[in-house]
């Protein structure tokens, strides 16, 4: 890694967090990174391997590899990323995370400088560890969770007693050194070497002896009371095997990884703004080069959701089709969804990185679709609701047509001659998509009607409807005739069509996974039933058969996408096995995004309009739920809410549930997370009075 180069100067005051003494480096830190580093600047991108990269780590990656350099002011042969697999914890790791994560980042167009994994450095990081507690600064603790807990609990209350002037011995009196400092905290070196020595040889249970470090519980950050370095898992790690059975947790993997690979600067997300104290505070006492900090706002996007406690939840409950569904925030699931890197990078270049938080509005994305793929996606026509059209005079038509017949050649795009054309051929019986016809006339309504004909798309003349056929309430077709008279009247709109030879398949329609823009802790509540509507009996027109073929059908690549006029861009789904050899299989189509439209000629089908029915209704709902809650006294949260009633048998002097309705004595964690409710709409409650 090292370079004779001299050192890059980079903009003053650029990804500058909040200083710490732990955080300075001494002149022989600084000497030694500077001697490896020289005029390289070295960022890392580090997900931990639990789940599927997102929308998030999208904007991490555009971070990490382009935008914090942009914001330093490096040049672009002095840039360097590091990919690196923040694999600690075992239970929630998988192989298959790992390679898609892999596969993700190559296919968004990154080139990391290398690619590691925290687990390579177990062996460096037991030995930092066993180097901590010869300093006396780490020890083996046999403290309960509860006990922890207990301990934290107390350790806050005293720091804010300190905090406003109070004596924290009379507002929090400790009652036993057992529980704070704790019984272990002082023991000797040499019992705390033995003891972590048989952690690593598993000679004691799960839950039984963690490593901690001897930190600060007079310190206003809770993350400096003595944190967990090292806990016993007897579950094999997915990289690294069954060599071991204690792992690092992360605050103590991540700094000291950092500083291994000669990190320049680590970014992460606003939440990590506290473990600022834990960072370098341990790479201060072992003596390791301090990278700089720096916090972003995490990204939100209106519409979904992005922790991975909930992504897994939607997947598990099969609120969706897995990681990779098109409605999913995942990177699986918006390239499925079609949209592309250069969709996905230009939009996290719009939405930029601040510490400012914010929610991104879905409708910043479409934009940049649609601009991205205005000029490069091939055209088609398509119906997703056909309807049958007999022409009555088209063989009459079709002999006046002269050489070139009902054949006409079609531009691939608009703006672009480059991409190519393809030929559409005009037939005796089309499709029509189902929206582009009404029974009853309507004055804003510009298609086809019994009473108002409508242009033909490429052929130029006027389709006009004598006849509908109806099975039930249902269209069964119609029966029209082209008039191509010179004198004909001049539609004020032409219609897209199939001929009959056109391929069926099956189109998905995506609207927004939840009704609310902001998602609650009500969550599951707000998935919007009409995320997904499928048109099973659509239809293309035949000019994309050679596009479709199942080969060139791959969930880790951009598959073909088109643009179904006037319907939208849409690309071809991974369920896909559609042969266009033998024509056969299934022609599957997800819609990305739709076409931007005139909204004073744009009709609502019954269907749609059904859909915004069923969709304020539940919002409606939901407000009133909200508003119900609005009404209720903390105190009475859990007698009154209707989410509580009759949940609840007894309860103590502030309301709090004490018993379950079968008469169970509620758990302390249990009423911990009780607590956390009443407290949150607490704050609800009192934000409506104002």
């Amino acid at each position: 890694m090292s370079t004779d180069a001299p050192e890059t100067v980079v903009t003053s005051g650029a990804l500058e967090g909040r200083e710490l003494e732990w955080a300075i480096n001494t002149p022989e830190l600084l000497a030694e990174h500077a001697s490896i580093n020289s005029s390289i600047i070295r960022t890392r991108f580090p997900p931990e391997p639990n789940g599927y990269l997102h929308f998030g780590h999208a904007q991490s990656m555009n971070m990490n590899f382009h935008l914090s350099f942009e914001k330093l002011g490096v040049p672009m042969e002095n840039r360097r990323t590091i990919f690196r697999y923040d694999d600690t914890n075992p239970d929630a790791e998988s192989p298959e995370y790992i390679d898609s994560m892999k596969r993700d980042l190559e296919w968004m167009g990154w080139k990391p400088e290398a690619t590691t994994y925290s687990s390579d450095n177990f062996q460096t990081l037991y030995e930092l560890a066993v180097k901590l507690i010869k300093k006396g600064l780490a020890y083996v603790c046999d403290m309960t969770k509860a006990e922890m807990e207990a301990q934290r609990d107390l350790a806050k209350r005293r720091c804010a007693a300190r905090a406003v002037g109070i004596d924290p011995d009379v507002e929090a009196p400790i009652p036993s050194p057992d529980i704070l400092p704790g019984r272990n905290r002082d023991t000797s070196v040499e019992r705390n070497l033995k003891l972590f020595e048989e952690m690593k040889l598993g000679l004691h249970d799960e839950g039984t002896l963690t490593l901690r470090l001897k930190m600060d519980f007079e310190s206003p950050n809770p993350n400096m009371y003595d944190l967990v370095a090292y806990r016993i898992r007897y579950t094999p790690h997915p990289h690294a095997g069954k060599g071991w059975c204690i792992y690092p947790n992360y605050d103590f993997t991540h700094g000291i990884c950092d500083s291994l690979e000669h990190i320049d600067y680590s970014i992460c997300t606003l939440e990590f703004e506290t473990r600022r104290e834990p960072y370098f505070w341990i790479l201060w006492a072992l003596d390791m080069y301090r990278p700089k900090v720096y916090e972003m706002s995490r990204l939100n996007v209106e519409y979904t959701v992005l922790s991975k406690r909930r992504l897994l939840k939607l997947v598990n409950a099969k609120y969706v089709r897995g990681w990779s569904d098109p409605r999913m925030p995942t990177i699986s699931g918006l390239r499925r969804r079609g949209y592309n890197k250069e969709i996905i990078n230009n939009f996290c270049n719009e939405v930029g990185a601040t510490r400012s938080a914010k929610v991104v509005q879905m409708a910043k994305l479409f934009h940049v679709a649609r601009l991205t793929l205005a000029d490069t996606t091939r055209r088609a026509m398509a119906a997703l609701d056909p309807i049958k059209v007999v022409i009555t005079n088209f063989d009459e038509e079709a002999a006046k047509a002269g050489e070139t017949g009902m054949t006409f050649e079609v531009q691939n795009s608009p703006t672009d001659a480059s991409l190519g054309s393809h030929d559409v051929t005009l037939t005796g019986t089309i499709y029509i998509d189902s929206e582009d016809f009404k029974t009853d006339d309507d004055p804003n309504f510009y298609r086809l009607t019994p009473n108002k004909p409508v242009g033909i798309k490429y052929h130029g003349g006027n389709l006009v409807c004598d006849e509908v056929v109806k099975d039930g309430d249902n269209i069964k077709m119609l029966k029209c005739h082209i008039d191509s008279s010179e004198g004909r009247p001049k539609p004020k709109s032409y219609i897209t069509w199939v001929p009959s030879d056109g391929i069926r398949c099956e189109v998905r329609v995506y609207d927004h996974l939840f009704t609310t823009p902001e998602p609650s802790d009500r969550w599951e509540e707000e998935l919007n039933p009409e995320s997904e509507v499928v048109h099973p009996n659509a239809i293309v027109d035949p000019s994309v058969l050679t596009l479709v073929d199942k080969k060139d059908v791959d969930p880790w690549k951009s598959n073909q996408a088109l643009q179904f006029e006037r319907l939208g861009y849409f690309v071809v789904d991974t369920d896909t096995t559609f042969d266009s050899t033998t024509k056969e299989g299934k022609l599957v189509f997800n819609r990305t995004v739709s076409l931007k439209e005139d909204k004073l000629v744009k009709k609502v089908s019954t269907h749609e309009e059904e859909q915004n029915r069923k969709r304020v209704e539940q919002q409606r709902a939901i407000a009133a739920a909200r508003d119900i809650m609005m009404t209720i006294d903390p105190k009475d949260l859990f007698k009154l809410a209707p989410e509580y009633k009759d949940k609840y048998s007894k309860f103590d002097d502030t309301g709090l549930p004490t018993h379950l309705a079968d008469g169970t004595e509620l758990t302390k964690s249990a009423k911990k997370k009780l607590e956390k409710e009443r407290a949150k709409h607490a704050k609800k409650f009192a934000k409506a009075k104002k």
